[in-house]
């Protein structure tokens, strides 16, 4: 390397990682040179050989130890990484919806809030009803046949029962813990989609 392009690399930051290092390679080199001689005073061109095999496994090993690190491979790294416990999107959602089919109080704690928003959502964007200010209007575009009915003792706002001990029913005489029944958690979702 000439001196204008020693004075550019020193310039623009970068360090060669064998500055300095010039009396310890010349050692090294006269040591195995020296090695290498008396290897083929002894025993000729097979003592020279095996002079120069031992300084090459010697380099390579010191060499190794030397050069600096490189950086633990990202993909490595995140599989060697322990996982959050906690659930986050897709995952809490099933999760949410699973506990609120197989779990008492589930529903109604979890799953029946995010509900009630939807079909209030769904009421005001597209039918112009506010859920809490009209009820009655609310019920009747969620529930537009008989069949329908029942879905609003699992989602209408007046039927929350809240915290409440095991003596306490809800409106209709519904136990406050309860589960939902997958039929009628498909068929509220169903009419939430259509709605």
């Amino acid at each position: 390397m000439t001196r204008p392009e020693a004075d550019s690399a020193e310039t623009s930051g970068m360090v060669s990682p064998w500055r300095g290092t010039a009396p310890e390679v010349l050692t090294a080199a006269v040591a195995v040179t020296a090695a290498a001689l008396a290897g083929y005073a002894m025993a000729g061109w097979a003592g020279l050989t095996v002079v120069a095999i031992a300084a090459a496994a010697a380099a390579m090993v010191l060499l190794r130890g030397l050069l600096p690190q490189l950086t633990p491979d990202t993909a490595k790294k995140a599989a060697e990484k322990p996982r959050a416990p906690a659930l986050t999107g897709y995952s809490r959602r099933r999760f949410i919806v699973h506990s609120a089919v197989t779990s008492d109080n589930s529903y109604d704690t979890e799953l029946r809030p995010v509900l009630e928003h939807l079909l209030a959502a769904r009421l005001a964007e597209r039918h112009g009803v506010n859920l809490y200010a009209d009820p009655d209007a609310a019920r009747r575009l969620l529930c537009r046949n008989p069949r329908d009915a029942g879905l609003w003792d699992w989602i209408g706002p007046a039927t929350r029962t809240g915290p409440a001990t095991p003596a306490d029913a809800s409106p209709r005489g519904r136990p406050p813990s309860r589960k939902i029944p997958r039929h009628t958690l498909a068929r509220l979702i169903d009419r939430l989609e259509r709605l």
